[in-house]
């Protein structure tokens, strides 16, 4: 059961980088066609914030054993 819970945890951060990371693509190489994000670097900063958080529980996994 432990294994199934990090196993999920370990595919939902992983899903949260790259889905940050896929956003923050289209928000440097089509900025013009997101017209509801007026101030892009706040919006790319957040993604980068999501994505370094996720980043960051990950690591904590690995650091404690699991």
């Amino acid at each position: 059961m432990r294994d199934k819970i990090v196993e999920a945890l370990t595919l939902k951060y992983k899903g949260q980088v790259a889905e940050a990371e896929a956003n923050i693509n289209i928000y440097l190489t089509n900025p013009a066609g997101i017209g509801e994000h007026s101030d892009i670097v706040a919006e790319v900063d957040k993604q980068i914030e999501r994505a370094a958080t996720a980043q960051e529980k990950l690591e904590f996994l690995e650091n404690i054993g699991y």
